[in-house]
Parts: structure tokens; sequence; C-alpha cells
């Protein structure tokens, strides 16, 4: 899905991704991989954007939905769900069937979200009218009800169980929303001061606390666009590549991550489909790859 993002090409993400043999590489893990298919989005072409600050809403609205059913029935069935993106907007779908098949369960989760920016939008403070600049605060119950009712409830996570890295370029009235919001940020600057290693250890405590586990919602433009450069929104001074593989690790060390979204890989801005490879790279080692 690109109808969420400024920039067209996003949507050949999960193309390029499956390309970079991501099937493969989980499947020497030890993993039994299903590659369930895609969403069916329409093309921009085919429709009128609607409201300028909430373009394409039910159109996005329709995707989450029937994301959100898919991703729920492979929770209910004990799988642990790789979304591939596609624009971020898609985490509204993922992580709402993700919530609800364990609360159906009476069970609480988690949620590590990796970003540049601070998807804490909502048709209030937006200036671009791009939903993808909306998913978080859709998640956390902010925003347009049409949105935050996917799944019959809202918030889909405790504020305590949430934590925001690698933030470095977040809008003034959406950083007054994150601050109210109660979830846990930490900005570049929180990492440079404490060291990848503090922050995951923090980050992966308080995901976990009462939680059964969480979900990590990655964001390629988190990441340094030196090496993760085929993104519509790069951000100079992201977290590095040994960073990057380091927070995977420790997720997968913590036995505690359920759920993955691999998001906002644009191959038309790319180089020889290298960020869709790091992009595998960086599932691989969430899901225990090692180096010995």
């Amino acid at each position: 899905m690109d109808l969420g993002a400024g920039r067209r090409g996003v949507d050949m993400g999960p193309f390029s991704v499956r390309v970079a043999g991501i099937d493969e590489k989980i499947a020497k893990l030890g993993y039994e991989v299903e590659d369930s298919g895609n969403i069916t989005v329409k093309i921009q072409e085919q429709m009128e954007t609607g409201d300028a600050k909430q373009r394409f809403l039910p159109q996005i609205s329709k995707v989450c939905e029937e994301l959100s059913k898919a991703v729920e029935k492979a929770c209910d069935n004990s799988e642990i769900p790789v979304v591939i993106g596609g624009d971020h907007s898609i985490a509204m779908g993922s992580l709402a069937g993700f919530a609800s098949s364990y609360r159906k369960k009476g069970q609480k989760v988690g949620l590590i979200w990796f970003d540049a920016h601070g998807d804490f939008n909502t048709p209030e403070t937006t200036t671009s009218g791009n939903i993808h600049g909306m998913p978080l605060a859709i998640s956390m119950g902010y925003g347009n009800p049409d949105l935050t009712s996917i799944c019959g409830f809202s918030p889909k996570f405790e504020p305590s169980n949430v934590v925001l890295i690698g933030a470095r370029d977040v809008e003034p009235k959406e950083a007054e929303l994150l601050k109210k919001s109660g979830i846990h940020i930490y900005t570049m600057r929180n990492i440079d001061e404490k060291g990848m290693v503090t922050v995951m250890n923090e980050a992966i405590e308080k995901a976990s606390s009462g939680t059964v586990g969480f979900a990590a919602s990655i964001d390629m433009d988190g990441f340094d666009p030196d090496w993760s450069s085929g993104v519509g929104t790069p951000v100079l001074g992201g977290i590095s590549y040994r960073e990057a593989h380091l927070a995977m690790e420790m997720m997968a060390d913590s036995e505690k991550l359920l759920h993955i979204d691999l998001v906002e890989i644009n191959p038309l801005l790319d180089t020889a489909n290298h960020t869709s490879v790091m992009g595998v790279e960086l599932v691989a080692s969430a899901l225990g790859k090692r180096i010995l």
C-alpha cells in the first residue's frame, strides 16, 4: 500500500523484500514459513483523494480491516506474523489484529516502534494529510474513530507498554500529543547518551511488563540513510547498522517478540535492492539469527 504516503513506490516494497529472499532466510533459522500472499489494494489512480487531512481514508480503513483479520487469525494459530509494507499506515491493521488475538485470551501485549518520525499525528495536527504519519496515534486511541475502532476496541496497548525508538523528526503539535500520551520515547539523543544496549534493555522491560510479549513495528527510515536509503522520508542521523542489528538481536534474546511489521521500503528510491536486503537481515536477526 502507498495510499498513506506522500511519495509513490512504497507499494512495491513487498515484492522487493520477497526478491531479497525473506522466506528462505527465515526458513534457514528453523521456522516453518508460509507466504500468505498480498492484501489487495487499489492504486491511487483508481480513486479520489478525499479529505485533504486524511487522504484515502475509506480505502486505507478497508485494507487495514482486512489485514487485521489475517493477523488475528495467524496469532490465534500461535504463529508469528511478519507483515511486509507498504507504508506504515498498514500497522493500524496489523497491530489491531495482533492485540485483538491476545485480548480474547485476557492477555496484554506491548509494542516497540522503530521510526525517525513520531507517527503520532491526527487530522487536527497533520500538515500533510498523509495517514502513514498517524498509525501510532491511532493504535493509542487518538484520531479518526473509523481507524481507532478497528477490531472493536481502543486503545490497542497500554501507554506504559509502548516504546518509540529512533525519533528525530517530529512536528511541534505532534510532539505535544506524544508527551501527553504517556508512551516511552527514545530520541536519537537518548540513544547517543545511553547507548543502544541500555535503550533496548529498558524498552524490552517496558514492553514486557505485565504482558505476554510484544510486537516490533520496524520503519526502515528509523535507521540511518547511509545504509538504509531506499525510503520515502529519509532523515539523517539515524540508528547505525550495528545498533540496528543489536536491537533486533536483543529482542530475539528476550524470547518475547510475537509479531513484526517491516515497512516503508521504496524500491524506486533504492540502489540494487539494498534496503530490502538490509530489511530482511534485520528480520532474520529479530527471529534469532546469530553471528556464532
